[in-house]
């Protein structure tokens, strides 16, 4: 059995590329937008195995694993940004965060602006289950 050519997995590597490139630049939700810089990575990390795989060396594999490596700690903190920044501004969406640009930059008045978010109601609170149980004093019996 002949195994698939190089240009297969070439073509899978630079469809998710692209897919990634297109869905970050249009997007405007933040965690679609790191999702696509995902799918960016995954698509060279495809082209780094399947190069290494047809020279017949690891160099495009450990590579990949660094990649990853990366990936999962910016995965992390990613997560850690997301959360504070929908604790400021209840929206992630990149509109909202205009005031983080550079001061001299224009605002881009082609676009319409977003309608506020609503006030976000109270999370709910978790009623006591019971009474709070009372220690009992020990005595050591020497």
């Amino acid at each position: 059995m002949n195994p698939p050519p190089l240009h297969n997995f070439l073509v899978v590597g630079a469809i998710l590329f692209t897919l990634g490139t297109i869905g970050f630049l249009t997007r405007r939700n933040l965690i679609i937008m790191f999702l696509c810089a995902e799918m960016m990575l995954q698509g060279v990390a495809v082209n780094l195995v399947a190069f290494a795989r047809h020279r017949g060396n690891l160099q495009g594999q450990s590579f990949t694993l660094f990649i990853i490596t990366v990936a999962a700690c910016e995965a992390g903190i990613a997560l850690a940004l997301f959360l504070t920044l929908f604790r400021n501004r209840h929206s992630l969406d990149i509109s909202l965060w205009q005031d983080l640009r550079e001061p001299d930059q224009e605002p881009n008045v082609d676009e319409e602006p977003l309608p506020t978010p609503e006030p976000q109601k109270p999370l709910p609170q978790l009623t006591p289950a019971g009474h709070e149980p009372t220690q009992r004093q020990e005595t050591s019996h020497v």
